[in-house]
């Protein structure tokens, strides 16, 4: 890295709420093509003649309001959502301020464009739209070149605060899709500056790639990646532990965060790492996190208590057990003994209700597989002995369904009005997205529970009119919780993160939505995203302060949790 693209990125942690000053040596075009230095026309008169863009702009100055005007009509005019992605991609790569300060001010339009679920077409599209590089692209064919991929950010150990990787096995609903996983760590660490103020220049994504098994991919010749189907076991395991080794010799108070890795992958990788430094995994802890926070406000609700619950889960992959963990500890809170909330939890995945007779279940679904002498005498409808979901529906009779199948139309009417005729206020939670993949429509539930049930979803969906109420359909969105527990961690420089953090940004999450009418959303809306945040931010800073996890010195949490947050606007430049 040049002494000058080196020297634009020195930022200062302490004063991301105001202007930051960024000191550079750079000059002239090399100014205008750094999304870090450059301001497009909003360069006052004095600071073009201070660094060498005479000539190069426009006349006209304008404030960054008249810059995100301008580009919003551009964003607006864009003839398809994948065009939009595409576009806010280059604004991105242009100017990082106006690209954040954009997406703050419309993050609730624009939450599914730069993420989910427009970002896994985008991914798909990865080999044939690429444009710029962004992040680090590690192969497991050089190991050795890690530390030298790191190094050449320039970045020292003091300047980074998060780091996102992905091996791209699980992406969203879409599957294995090799490199182009890159633009889930960009996407991610997106959303944590936007709606928690991590500082754009504070982190990296990270491409750990190890292959594919998508055909497609691998007879594209326009594919990018590593040509080979994925490398696992032995050699995969070296491959992370040398990336780990690396990040945290060069940034050791980074906060590593995993993200789409496969589930026998996701759950030992986390197992392995999270009590040697701070880290985790969002599809197995943060989904089942905010799913706990959607439920904790159902249960309130329906005036119940989860001790009292019996629990459904349809898809026993990392998303779904990772909800069950979570329940499963947030019950033993609530007062039960660990062996009780186990028999409290009904997982079911592709091979029906899983229960010790299966042998091909994974080491993390055995502990919720059920006996075969507690299932002997139930009724059943499935075919080789297969306990279907409706059979578990019938014969447990549940309180809360949740569903992480990415199988649609399983909830059928038969289901969700079996389960209302013997629950007062049937819980169901259909999360699987993206919305295509859902396994009801919430106005299907509402319909057939005559406005009894209690839904969250995990895809956006409008309001429900029925029987003269608006239900309003709250998102289990994964970024109601991790980017404040993000932010949280990193303030604190907790540590580890722990299961009481978790706890703490999943109660901070549901204490943040109004419950004050019939009909209201279960979750806090995604335009309050950056509010939200803060309130997690600082749960999880007492709990790692009160469990003696956090290392930094913590005077006034609310005060320091809002100073961390960069605000986007423009940083003054200095020679």
């Amino acid at each position: 890295m040049s002494k000058s693209s080196k020297s634009s990125r020195v930022l200062s942690f302490k004063n991301k709420q105001n202007a930051s000053e960024i000191h550079t040596v750079a000059r002239g075009l090399d100014v205008l093509r750094n999304p870090l230095l450059n301001k497009g026309i909003a360069f006052t008169l004095q600071e073009r003649e201070s660094l060498g863009l005479t000539g190069l702009l426009p006349s006209g100055v304008a404030t960054l309001d008249e810059q995100v005007a301008r580009v919003y009509q551009q964003y607006v005019a864009q003839p398809s959502n994948i065009a939009k992605n595409i576009f806010m991609t280059a604004l991105h790569d242009r100017n990082e301020v106006l690209f954040y300060k954009l997406f703050t001010t419309h993050v609730k339009e624009m939450m599914p464009i730069v993420y989910d679920p427009v970002i896994g077409e985008a991914i798909q599209q990865y080999s044939h739209d690429y444009r710029r590089p962004r992040g680090i692209c590690l192969s497991i064919d050089n190991p050795e070149k890690i530390e030298e991929s790191f190094k050449n950010l320039g970045l020292s150990a003091d300047d980074v605060d998060l780091i996102v990787a992905t091996d791209a096995e699980e992406i969203l609903g879409i599957g294995d899709w090799g490199v182009g996983g890159i633009d889930i760590a960009i996407g991610k660490l997106a959303v944590y500056t936007a709606v928690a103020g991590i500082h754009p220049s504070r982190v990296i994504p990270v491409m750990l790639d190890v292959g594919t098994d998508n055909e497609t991919l691998l007879n594209d010749p326009l594919y990018m990646g590593y040509r080979h189907s994925r490398v696992q076991g032995e050699r995969y395991d070296a491959f992370i532990a040398s990336y780990v080794k690396c990040v945290k010799k060069l940034f050791p108070k980074a906060l590593l965060h995993w993200e789409d890795f496969g589930p026998g992958n996701g759950r030992r990788i986390l197992l392995k790492y999270r009590e040697q430094f701070a880290t985790f995994n969002d599809d197995m802890q943060g989904t089942g996190a905010i799913a706990l926070a959607g439920m904790m406000n159902a249960l309130k609700v329906a005036k119940t208590t989860l001790r009292d619950a019996k629990v459904v889960i349809f898809g026993a992959g990392t998303a779904g057990v990772g909800i069950a963990d979570q329940i499963r500890d947030a019950m033993v809170r609530d007062g039960l003994k660990h062996d009780k909330a186990m028999q409290q939890i009904w997982l079911i995945d592709k091979q029906g209700l899983l229960t010790k007779a299966m042998d091909n279940l994974r080491d993390y679904q055995e502990p919720y597989a059920r006996e075969m002498n507690e299932i002997k005498s139930w009724s059943k409808t499935g075919t080789n002995g297969k306990i279907t979901l409706a059979d578990v529906v019938k014969n447990v009779k549940p309180t809360i369904l949740i569903g992480t199948s990415t199988t649609p139309h399983t909830f059928t009417q038969e289901i969700v009005k079996e389960m209302a005729s013997h629950c007062d206020r049937p819980i169901i939670f259909p999360l699987s997205n993206p919305t295509a993949l859902i396994e009801a429509n919430p106005a299907d539930i509402i319909e057939w529970t005559k406005g009894k049930a209690l839904v969250a979803t995990g895809a956006p969906f409008p309001d429900v009119e029925y029987n003269g109420v608006t239900y309003t359909i709250g998102q289990a969105n994964n970024a109601l919780l991790y980017p404040g527990l993000g932010l949280g961690t990193i303030v604190s420089q907790a540590r580890v993160i722990s299961d009481e953090m978790f706890f703490a940004a999943a109660l901070a999450v549901a204490n943040s939505a109004n419950l004050n009418r019939v009909g209201a959303a279960l979750l806090p809306s995604i335009d309050s995203l950056r509010s939200v945040s803060a309130s997690v931010a600082v749960n999880v800073v007492k709990t790692a302060q009160e469990q003696g996890i956090a290392e930094a010195s913590l005077t006034d949490i609310v005060q320091q949790v809002h100073e961390a947050m960069w605000v986007p606007d423009y940083p003054v430049i200095k020679n």
